[in-house]
């Protein structure tokens, strides 16, 4: 199947992913569905300097991305979808997005989450998202790289700190 990986990471296009998930999964193109993102033209243009050449770069706002030819039987490329928070997988899954599973890879410290694990950190807002997730039955697992041993984002999620 074509489609690789679809990511949660708020940092999308980065060192971790060009190295570690594009060479291992042998990515030929990436989708960002991000509407920040796809509103501006200077991060776009970084993340296209930040993969290989050969690699196609896609910069969607969600609802868009959601109806992109990755998501459909028959396409052919080897994609790798990332999204900066667990908001934007619902609504990929909203706007008619099919997957299995979404890799938890990055969700960093800001003011009001709570460290879940070593690169995770979770709102209260993010925590009720990724069990309607599961709820949809879509698989999660938390990984920052592929070598990683994976984590049981569930467990996290109810037995992490903070309100829930």
């Amino acid at each position: 199947m074509p489609l690789s990986l679809v990511r949660i990471d708020d940092r999308l296009v980065h060192g971790q992913v060009v190295e570690g998930w594009i060479p291992r999964l042998k990515i030929e193109q990436v989708l960002v569905a991000c509407d920040a993102a796809a509103k501006d033209d200077l991060q776009a243009s970084l993340m296209r300097l930040a993969l290989p050449e050969k690699i196609g770069l896609d910069v969607l706002g969600v609802a868009q991305a959601a109806r992109h030819p990755g998501f459909q039987p028959g396409y052919l490329k080897r994609l790798l979808v990332l999204v900066p928070g667990p908001r934007e997988i619902l609504e990929l899954l909203d706007g008619g997005a099919a997957f299995s599973t979404v890799n938890v890879g990055g969700l960093h410290y800001t003011a009001g989450k709570v460290q879940l694990g070593k690169a995770i950190f979770l709102s209260e807002e993010d925590r009720t998202a990724l069990r309607e997730i599961l709820r949809r039955g879509v698989a999660l697992e938390g990984r920052a790289l592929p070598s990683d041993k994976p984590l049981d984002i569930l467990a996290l999620v109810d037995a992490g700190g903070g309100a829930s």
